[in-house]
């Protein structure tokens, strides 16, 4: 049974980035929004290794609703700094 956390401070620290709160914060207001129909794992923030692990956790079902958390939230045009 797979016990580990399938949050966002977790999926961050997954893929090697800060993961306190002001740092998830400042990394999805500096990089969103991303371009419609493009996957999240292919945005120009990650690099090779990030968007390989981001590309595998978005197909894990464990991770898939974190996973389109941030992706939701990258999307957002409407982000006020």
């Amino acid at each position: 049974m797979d016990l580990s956390t399938h949050d966002m401070p977790t999926l961050f620290a997954q893929l090697g980035l800060l993961n306190d709160e002001a740092s998830i914060n400042r990394f999805i207001t500096e990089n969103a929004p991303l371009p419609e129909g493009q996957p999240i794992y292919e945005a120009s923030c990650f690099n090779d290794s990030q968007a390989a692990l981001a590309q595998g956790l978005d197909e894990d079902s464990d991770w898939v609703e974190i996973i389109d958390t941030l992706d939701t939230a990258m999307r957002n045009t409407d982000i006020t700094q």
